[in-house]
């Protein structure tokens, strides 16, 4: 009777550990000196559309999430929770860093079926955002630009093997299919869910890829001569001549009914709307199918444009707005750009009034806008 009572006591402790919150185990990411995430903590870890906490004091990650009546409200300091590159790099000579960031989602999103532009269209479960897109720019003398996509082969961006690299200020971000936080949160369906965008649905993997997105290459060749691609730190001449292989955003075009997909990326899969991040671009959509908050579609980039593409290689076609660039370099944020602040090459129209500034109108007004686009690893 003993031995029965031991052998109880026995099997529920081992019934604790197995369903244990905190993950243990020692282990190595990279085969440097074992360590053990005893100090991670994720509650709720089958349900993140419920509340939750993610902390991992391995990396410093502390995501919270809370429910109000009508939004979901994360707290983050945008620390990943997973082994990252190496930072800084030759082509990302940015460290990694906390931030204090925010966001809110609808808890009931409204679907419109009209695609607004989103530079950052949604945020990761784990507090890292999405930013699909880059602000580098290749342009050429004959008058053509194009806007560098971040997954390609002709300049070196800096990204590591979740597709992320970092900002000047320290944000690490994910430009493609985010592998670390798929293989975190696969749960063994076919669908993971991996983050929220900012109009309140959700965003998901989908590892049998059997959904596609609806965006072709252009056919025949790009035309441009004399074209160069420049940053705070290098300079070079590049080649735009040939066909449309991907390097830049405009060598695609959205063409509805092609695949499964619809210009944002998203899908109706049994009544529920959702978005897919795909191994093909646009990889992350660039748009948004919901109704966003004006203060979160702000903090996002999102309103500046449609979905589609047009010359210069952002949805919407054309230069960034004025808007994107003082959320990307202003600073102090006295909603103008200081020479200090401001990163990349600056034509001669930069300052008229020659007072140090770039203001609203003198970005409106210049000729070309040319080299008023921020070119720094964005």
């Amino acid at each position: 009777m003993k031995n029965i009572f031991i052998m109880g006591v026995f099997a529920m402790s081992l019934l604790v550990s197995c369903n244990s919150q905190k993950k243990n185990g020692d282990h190595t990411h990279d085969g440097s000196e074992p360590h053990s995430h005893d100090n991670e903590t994720i509650t709720n870890v089958n349900d993140y559309f419920g509340a939750y906490d993610l902390e991992d004091e391995s990396y410093g990650t502390k995501t919270k999430v809370t429910l109000t009546d009508t939004e979901r409200v994360m707290v983050t300091n945008a620390l990943p929770n997973h082994k990252t590159g190496e930072f800084p790099n030759p082509g990302n000579p940015n460290a990694i860093a906390a931030q204090n960031s925010t966001y809110t989602f609808p808890l009931n999103p409204k679907y419109t079926g009209n695609a607004t532009w989103a530079r950052e269209p949604g945020i990761a479960l784990n507090g890292i955002k999405f930013e699909p897109g880059t602000a580098e720019v290749v342009e050429c003398e004959t008058g053509e630009s194009f806007r560098v996509e971040a997954l390609q082969d002709v300049i070196d961006l800096g990204l590591d093997f979740n597709h992320a690299h970092v900002q000047p200020a320290g944000a690490y971000h994910y430009h493609g299919t985010p592998t670390s936080v798929i293989n975190d949160f696969d749960n063994g369906e076919d669908l993971i869910h991996i983050g929220f965008a900012h109009d309140g649905f959700p965003m998901y993997y989908l590892k049998s890829g059997k959904y596609k997105p609806s965006y072709k290459a252009l056919d025949g060749d790009r035309e441009g001569e004399n074209c160069s691609y420049e940053n705070p730190h290098q300079s070079m001449d590049i080649s735009v001549g040939g066909h449309h292989d991907g390097t830049f955003t405009s060598d695609f075009e959205y063409v509805e009914g092609s695949g499964d997909l619809d210009e944002c990326n998203g899908i109706t899969i049994e009544g529920q709307y959702m978005y897919l991040v795909t191994n093909e671009f646009p990889y992350i959509g660039r748009c948004l199918m919901g109704e966003v908050s004006q203060k979160e579609g702000r903090a996002a980039g999102i309103g500046q444009g449609r979905g589609g593409q047009g010359q210069g290689g952002r949805p919407g076609g054309g230069r960034p707005s004025f808007d994107e660039i003082i959320e990307m370099m202003d600073g102090n944020n006295d909603n103008k750009i200081s020479k200090s602040e401001a990163k990349g090459p600056l034509n001669e129209n930069f300052d008229k009034n020659k007072d140090g500034f770039l203001t609203k109108e003198e970005f409106e007004n210049s000729e070309n806008g040319h080299g008023n686009r921020p070119l720094k690893n964005n």
